[in-house]
């Protein structure tokens, strides 16, 4: 990305920070998280550089598929994951799923001033195709860019005195969910990310502006 780009995801980072919601889950993964809508309201940079035309059709290449934003009841369309303090880290996982359509991930490097690394496994899922392990570091400023329900991955754990933080895109090729599987999905974000308030405590934007809108018309 260019340098004026994260620079303003750093001042992102800091205006969210007080919002960060930390997680443990014993044997998989320990951090801190902030959702879509918090970031919404915080930090409305990071939605544009979302919807950006020229980064959905650069990643459009990439696929050869028609990408679409996440629903703005998706508190993981974007999201910062913060690994602050010594041990924090995800485990091995695939980023499981439940749109009718597949899911991209877009890894961004916002700050990095630590020793994790991205630990990844190509080809799990592929029958007869031997695995392909690798990892790598992405910096400020960096992109990775992949289907996390084909990607095993996982985040090493961060030493002592040191921090690192990310920001991921999610886009889809079919927006629509089941609503089951729309409540297990936000329940998991609840439990595993973002908390209770974060998840099923705020209206999509566009419904608070407009019940905004309605409040002043009363008035």
């Amino acid at each position: 990305m260019p340098a004026e780009i994260t620079a303003q995801l750093v001042s992102a980072v800091d205006a969210v920070t007080s919002s960060v919601n930390r997680n443990y889950l014993p044997g998989h993964k320990q951090g801190g998280s902030v959702s879509r809508h918090t970031i919404d309201a915080l930090a409305p940079a990071v939605a544009a550089l979302y919807r950006s035309p020229a980064l959905l059709g650069w990643l459009e290449q990439l696929t050869g598929e028609r990408l679409q934003v996440s629903p703005e009841s998706d508190p993981h369309a974007y999201a910062l994951y913060f690994y602050t303090r010594e041990g924090d880290h995800i485990g091995w996982h695939y980023d499981t799923s439940y749109y009718r359509g597949r899911r991209y991930t877009l890894l961004l490097g916002v700050i990095d001033d630590s020793s994790c690394k991205l630990d990844y496994e190509l080809h799990t899922r592929e029958p007869g195709v031997t695995p392909v392990a690798g990892s790598l570091s992405y910096p400020p400023g960096a992109l990775v860019f992949f289907d996390g329900d084909k990607l095993r991955h996982r985040i090493t754990p961060i030493g002592p005195d040191e921090r690192r933080v990310s920001l991921t895109f999610e886009y889809v090729t079919d927006p629509s969910m089941h609503p089951w599987w729309r409540l297990i999905s936000n329940v998991k974000d609840a439990v595993a990310y973002f908390g209770l308030r974060q998840v099923f405590g705020r209206a999509p934007a566009k419904d608070s502006a407009k019940k905004n809108r309605t409040a002043k018309g009363r008035a």
